[in-house]
């Protein structure tokens, strides 16, 4: 069975540019399909079919605003768990180093593991002395190849974990991982 990568993200600016190599990144694992979204193009019930969510927003002093009402929409699926065991990941630009990207990517962090997503970030490389994240990837000002880079690694990790995902939920379909089987949304 093939695992689907959602990306949804605010378009404008660089954040389209990163997007672009998160979506390459994600297509390049084996058995994958992606699903390229600017938020204005997305829709809520792809979150339910997804097994992997990539949000990405330009950093605004935070979030934008249309990417944050976006998602208060989604307040129903935070509530049932519905969301909760699937792979989440995230991206965001800026024009500075020091304009609060991390604050953002901790921003977009906070809404996947609200949900009870599985979060998957950057581990430690030589090029997060220019680039990237642990939280996920970034850029300042401009896209450069190693920005682009680290957006493409992060994207196929991201994959790669959801495919594995659910080859396991395949393998042993009692592991009891979605919908509120391991008290997820569950409430006393």
């Amino acid at each position: 069975m093939t695992a689907r990568v959602l990306v949804i993200y605010d378009s404008r600016g660089v954040v389209a540019e990163l997007a672009a190599a998160v979506v390459e990144g994600a297509a390049s694992a084996a058995g994958v399909e992606v699903w390229d979204r600017p938020v204005d193009e997305a829709r809520k019930e792809e979150l339910l079919v997804c097994d992997a969510l990539i949000l990405g927003s330009p950093n605004w002093t935070g979030i934008t605003g249309k990417l944050k009402h976006w998602m208060d929409y989604t307040g129903d699926l935070w509530e049932s768990g519905e969301l909760a065991g699937k792979v989440g990941a995230c991206f965001t630009a800026g024009w500075s180093r020091s304009a609060g990207t991390e604050a953002t990517l901790l921003q977009l962090f906070h809404l996947l593991i609200g949900h009870g997503m599985v979060f998957v970030g950057l581990p430690w490389s030589e090029a997060m002395r220019e680039s990237g994240s642990y939280y996920g990837a970034t850029a300042y000002g401009h896209a450069t190849d190693l920005d682009r880079a680290q957006a493409r690694r992060l994207g196929r990790r991201a994959a790669e974990f959801a495919a594995r995902l659910q080859r396991t939920r395949e393998d042993d379909p009692e592991s009891g991982e979605r919908h509120g089987e391991w008290g997820v949304g569950q409430h006393e």
